[in-house]
């Protein structure tokens, strides 16, 4: 139960001084609880000699206020840092776990949906905090405190009678092995359905358009409901567990005041002890109902943190799919880029995605990857991007294999517009500062003429400053690709990347963008893959992909005369647009 505290025990060696003191206060907080109890049956055995006088009944007022003032001033001093400590806790993890997400690469997301990381990073994250909070508290109190209290009740009252009412306690013991482990696994079980429940809410919101469209309110209605109900259902199992501890604590403390008041009974009549002490023997057992309690709380927190704790570090134990090398090699050329019999598929397959490709770019030109949906034109254009682990074969960028660099030098030269446009819920122009901060309003204008996105700005509400919504919501397909477009042309990268980015402008605008960016981006190397031909008619070098082997390559010019599947989609397309 407690080997959360000992997963736990790097962030407390880091923080122990603070631990280290609140339990301190903690601890004289407690003793100083003990001593009203103690002045109350004090108090009634001088009554019952006759001899509490004014002075004395002053004396012990006095001292009673004093503690009980001293008592709420340690209590607001151990709460504060221990407390204190648990949200540091939920930062600390919190920071850790959202850096591990920015290190990941696409094969982790693609196995985990992003409402179970939420989940890990909100709930889970609260249930290891309260383990390093209210965990600690219980934890002192279920066994200092009740030490304590069973420790002055040997002492000053009887160590026979504090016996007899302890009878009872090892019937907790029982009960917290045995919950303990149903709690563990039910809650555990709780969480991963929470977290489904939220991916689900994702779906659905992201996802409203489409579900109107289809008048499939009701339904999803229906669906989320039914999921709600299970999330629900499963916390309820827990509920369940927790439930069983108040009862059994309860019980135990019921027979202890039992043993305690008859047993303690025949000890005053027999003169073995005074009324006073029997009273003040009462309180003590009294102050043991919230020990006993807080024994069930301490498994309830540990076990949840502990659940929590193995999903989170689940999440963070996971390794990079891409391994940084251990000596990166520093780019000195930006050219050429060369692609030697390289073969690449995907973790999740054993069937190749890429087939021994082989081609040269050199610096300035601008190379066409184009083919049947599925092809593999967009796993080509990723292999730059180093997102998953190299095949065999060999790349390499002036000269030096890409393996050998370190992801983020390789990056650094890409700008990468993808096919599914990511814009967040921010302003057309904080949209393309993302990937530039600093650039200046001549620049943005720039940008946003080469993506021919210029016009559009001017039909926006508030222009730059119009919100877009979530994820481009407001916006049209063709738009939100342009500032996709406008927001990778404002880092002026060496390499562009255009992963299918034109598909939804018209032909006249995609004519335009592609004449832009040949013209400003002379010098600089350009990737574009597309299913519309025209996208890629003036560039340098066209790859035709099919199955994952080029099957034709050269210019426009050149594949057009080989009489292959480039000059029939060609054929096919002008017929089309003449249509």
């Amino acid at each position: 139960m407690l080997k959360i505290l000992v997963r736990l025990a790097w962030f407390f060696n880091v923080h122990k001084w603070r631990y280290l003191f609140a339990i301190f206060i903690l601890i004289i907080a407690s003793i100083l609880e003990l001593v009203p109890a103690f002045l109350i049956g004090s108090a009634i055995d001088l009554f019952q000699r006759g001899s509490l006088g004014i002075d004395e009944a002053i004396q012990l007022t006095t001292v009673l206020i004093t503690v009980i003032v001293l008592g709420y001033a340690l209590n607001y001093i151990w709460m504060r840092s221990l407390l204190g400590g648990a949200y540091l806790l939920e930062r600390t993890l919190r920071s850790r776990f959202m850096r591990h997400l920015y290190l990941m690469d696409p094969p982790f997301f693609e196995k985990r949906s992003t409402g179970d990381l939420l989940a890990r990073g909100t709930n889970d994250m609260k249930a290891i905090s309260m383990t390093a909070g209210i965990g600690i508290l219980t934890l002192v109190d279920a066994v200092i405190f009740m030490g304590l209290i069973l420790g002055a009740m040997v002492i000053v009252i009887d160590w026979r009678l504090t016996l007899a009412a302890a009878l009872p306690l090892p019937i907790i013991a029982i009960t917290v092995t045995i919950l303990g482990k149903m709690i563990h696994t039910r809650f555990s079980s709780a969480q991963a359905a929470f977290g489904k429940l939220n991916d689900r809410v994702l779906q659905s919101v992201a996802g409203m358009r489409v579900i109107r469209a289809f008048r499939k309110e009701k339904a999803d209605e229906q669906q989320f409901e039914a999921q709600s109900k299970g999330v629900f259902d499963r916390f309820v199992r827990v509920a369940r567990v927790e439930s069983f501890f108040d009862p059994i604590v309860n019980i135990v403390v019921g027979l202890s005041y039992v043993i305690g008041l008859g047993y303690g009974a025949y000890l005053v009549f027999q003169q073995q002890l005074t009324l006073g002490q029997l009273i003040t023997f009462n309180l003590y057992l009294g102050m043991l109902i919230w020990p006993m309690f807080a024994i069930g709380e301490l498994v309830n927190i540990m076990q949840q943190g502990s659940a929590s704790y193995e999903r989170v570090h689940d999440t963070m134990g996971t390794k990079k799919s891409v391994p940084e090398p251990h000596a990166p090699v520093p780019l000195k050329s930006h050219a050429p880029i060369v692609f030697q019999d390289v073969c690449f598929s995907y973790p999740s397959t054993s069937q190749n995605q890429l087939d021994r490709i082989s081609f040269t770019v050199n610096r300035g030109e601008t190379i066409g990857v184009v083919g049947r949906t599925g092809s593999g034109k967009s796993t080509l254009v990723k292999q730059l991007l180093k997102y998953y682990p190299s095949g065999s074969g060999e790349m390499t960028i002036g000269g030096v294999p890409i393996r050998e660099l370190s992801q983020q030098d390789m990056r650094s030269l890409i700008g990468y517009v993808p096919q599914d446009h990511l814009l967040f819920s921010l302003t057309v122009r904080e949209n393309l500062l993302f990937s530039t901060p600093n650039a200046t309003d001549a620049q943005i204008n720039d940008a946003i003429q080469s993506a021919a996105f210029t016009e559009d700005v001017r039909f926006l509400p508030d222009g730059l400053e119009t919100r877009v919504g979530e994820n481009g919501v407001s916006l049209s397909g063709g738009q939100k690709q342009r500032i996709s477009i406008a927001r990778a042309l404002l880092t002026d990268p060496e390499i562009l990347i255009l992963d299918d980015s034109l598909s939804a402008v018209d032909a006249k605008t995609e004519a335009q963008i592609v004449q832009n960016i040949a013209q400003e981006r002379k010098h600089k190397t350009t990737f574009i893959t597309a299913h519309r031909l025209s996208a890629v008619e003036q560039a340098d070098l066209i790859l035709v992909l099919d199955e994952g082997k080029i099957t034709e390559h050269g210019t426009h010019e050149q594949l057009i005369q080989q009489n292959g599947w480039y000059k029939a989609q060609a054929t096919k397309q002008s017929l089309r647009n003449q249509g």
